[in-house]
């Protein structure tokens, strides 16, 4: 097979680099003259999103916009023709996933209080519905059982099984138990619009693995509080019944199930160790467990057999994503891709059963921003479509490393604006959210505007990003400390190099990358000139008790985790004081700009409302701007708009981008 592969290699590189040269380009100053896209361009939401192929290959799914409607549609790959269509609106669809070939399921989410009186805050609650394409039909999908009080909602994993020749959909939800809502399993059959619960929680943690036969082939509890906090416990089914076959105990980061090997050998459990998440087989014939996956062996996103949930393989460095096949064929499929697309990014984002139809996204300087398909039986390349229509030049995006001022070696991004010299620009610092996230260097239309708009835009994987173990770990208590500094030691790397300014750097952040904006202008002083902060956290102590009463006990995993980065013991502890940009308002000398959504269930909306309160108090130039009805994620087109123009105005306003004139009528 692999040989077939060679020989039908030129032909292919061909079809491709013919192809490639009809997508997008880096934006060239040609003439010397640059007109910059309208703004509406970039803060619009994506013409096509979250494409998935179907599973035989013949059909592919997408989440389309035209003009302000947005449909989800479904095309014939082999007439290129469209099949169905259902209006979607405002909807905020998250995925989409294949059912069988006729059916897709529909994962959105909605901003709700608990249903059934149940107490609670606010939420960002997860739903399902299922389409019939042949018959135009659209299903919410219940999670409900006749015989406990359930959630309408998605709380974990979803899988499909081909169960006696049928496909059934397997979902983690919730059920009530004890005055408290835990997560159950369910099993949906579509064609007979049947779900029942087959497996109960007893723990928030609680977990499944489905085997391809559609039995419960290992379950697994993490008490996350009480008395037997940290414990975990794995159990398989032997004889018809689940039976302890592991036990352990971790504070801050429990191993996890990550699936089957191949033929249902062995169970993949992963395990945080000071080196990083290994995984380990635990043998089902014996209950056993083997040696861990060599180095490399893991992946921080895992592609699996849709009907059985066996690793077939992953993806490796996030800021090179490089899928790896455990079958030969597989991976020469894959690398001849690369070589096609050497010095593109090319991501893997869907393919059909038998992985004869990869279908993958590419950004770069030859094609653009660009969901393309490949047949490997007929060598056929089908454009799904661009992600954002009407962008026909990008940005170049730079990748740079640099050592912080204590000796870490750090990496990042730097996007540069079209038409311009690399020299003397306005910077803008656009540090990412999480802070356990990353920037990989793909298109990024936050980034994308505002460097269409004169201005290089550095982003940064400081310590505490998920880049690698040992960055992630680095981060550990450095939250407003060394994370902060990581920042400011970019700046002065792409100062140093003479590519900006040090008069004309701002920074601008969302999320975590919003606190960051704030601590740049409060606990820093004299490298930023204005500070944007988009759902940024202003009062730490505050965020942490929100945090544990959500979770009605302060004994829970994500008030560890957040403690952990913080570096301390709780909302309490004095040492959230000296890193607290509320605390610090008295300090700003720059102007700032906040922005936050009204239905944000992350961060609240009162920090940005109580930071601005202390900023005016203070005496200092400060303005917040309130999306109605937007969440922590930005989900709708208008507000999204809202939001960069927002941003735009306020940059050209007090940081106006060097050597460029006439930037603010573009819009």
């Amino acid at each position: 097979m692999r040989d077939t592969i060679r020989s039908v290699g030129p032909a292919l590189t061909v079809v491709l680099s013919l192809l490639g040269t009809q997508a997008g380009r880096a934006a060239s100053p040609g003439n010397g003259i640059y007109t910059p896209p309208p703004l509406s361009l970039y803060g619009q939401l994506p013409s096509v999103a979250d494409p998935v192929v179907s599973p035989a290959g013949d059909r592919v799914a997408y989440v389309e916009r035209q003009d302000d409607h947005r449909y989800i549609a479904v095309f014939d790959v082999a007439t290129r023709k469209p099949v169905a269509a259902t209006l979607v609106g405002a909807t905020k669809v998250r995925s989409l996933r294949w059912y069988d070939d006729h059916r897709l399921l529909i994962v959105y989410s909605a901003t709700a209080y608990p249903p059934f009186g149940a107490i609670g805050s606010r939420d960002e609650w997860v739903m399902l519905e299922s389409w019939n394409i042949t018959s135009n039909r659209l299903r919410p999908i219940r999670m409900h059982d006749d015989h406990y009080q359930t959630m309408d909602a998605v709380s974990g994993s979803m899988s499909v099984r081909q169960v006696d020749g049928q496909a059934a959909l397997f979902v983690s939800g919730t059920y009530l138990h004890a005055d408290q809502y835990l997560p159950a399993l369910f099993r949906v059959d579509l064609q007979h619009q049947d779900t029942r619960l087959i497996a109960e929680g007893g723990t928030h943690g609680a977990d499944w693995a489905v085997a391809g036969d559609g039995l419960i082939a290992a379950s697994y509890d993490y008490h996350a509080s009480g008395n037997d906090q940290g414990r975990w416990v794995l159990r398989v089914r032997r004889g018809g019944r689940m039976r302890q076959v592991a036990d352990g105990t971790s504070r801050y980061a429990p191993p996890y199930i990550v699936g089957f090997t191949q033929a249902e050998q062995s169970l993949l459990m992963a395990f945080d160790t000071p080196a990083g998440w290994v995984w380990k087989p635990l043998r089902l014939a014996d209950d056993t467990w083997g040696p861990p996956l060599a180095a490399g062996g893991t992946f921080y996103e895992v592609i699996r057999d849709r009907l059985t949930g066996q690793v077939v393989g992953g993806v490796q460095d996030p800021l090179r994503p490089r899928p790896v096949f455990f079958d030969p064929a597989l991976q020469s499929r894959w690398s001849l891709i690369r070589q096609v697309y050497a010095g593109e990014r090319v991501t893997l984002v869907s393919h059909s059963d038998d992985f004869n139809e990869f279908l993958i996204h590419v950004f770069g300087p030859r094609d653009g921003d660009t969901y393309l398909l490949i047949d490997w039986r007929t060598l056929e390349v089908t454009r799904v479509g661009r992600a954002y229509r009407g962008l026909s030049t990008f940005a170049t995006v730079r990748r740079i490393e640099y050592q912080t001022s204590d000796g870490l070696q750090v990496s990042g991004f730097l996007t540069l604006p079209p038409g311009r010299p690399a020299r003397g620009l306005s910077l803008v610092v656009m540090p990412h959210g999480g802070p356990a996230a990353s920037d990989d260097g793909s298109f990024d239309w936050w980034a994308q505007a505002l460097a269409s708009r004169g201005y290089a835009v550095l982003q940064v994987n400081y310590r505490g990003s998920d880049t690698t173990p040992a960055l992630l770990r680095a981060g550990y208590g450095q939250w407003g400390r060394k994370m902060q500094t990581d920042l400011s030691d970019g700046v002065r790397y792409v100062v140093g190099r003479g590519i900006a300014d040090p008069q004309r750097v701002c920074i601008v952040g969302a999320s975590y990358g919003g606190y960051a904006a704030l601590a740049g202008v409060t606990l820093q002083h004299g490298i930023y000139r204005c500070a944007v902060s988009v759902a940024g956290v202003a009062d730490p102590a505050a965020f942490l008790r929100r945090t544990s009463n959500r979770m009605f006990t302060t004994e829970n995993l994500s008030t560890r985790y957040w403690e952990r980065f913080l570096g301390v013991t709780g909302p309490d502890d004095p040492r959230l004081a000296a890193i607290s940009p509320l605390a610090h308002a008295a300090a700003v000398t720059v102007p700032v700009l906040l922005i936050h959504g009204r239905n944000d269930v992350v961060v609240p909306y009162s920090q940005s409302a109580q930071m601005l309160q202390a900023l005016r108090r203070a005496g200092k130039s400060a303005r917040l701007v309130s999306l109605p009805g937007e969440d922590h994620w930005l989900s709708h087109g208008a507000t999204r708009e809202q939001m960069l123009r927002a941003i735009v105005d306020f940059l050209e306003r007090h940081d106006p981008p060097a050597g460029v004139s006439g930037t603010a009528g573009a819009r």
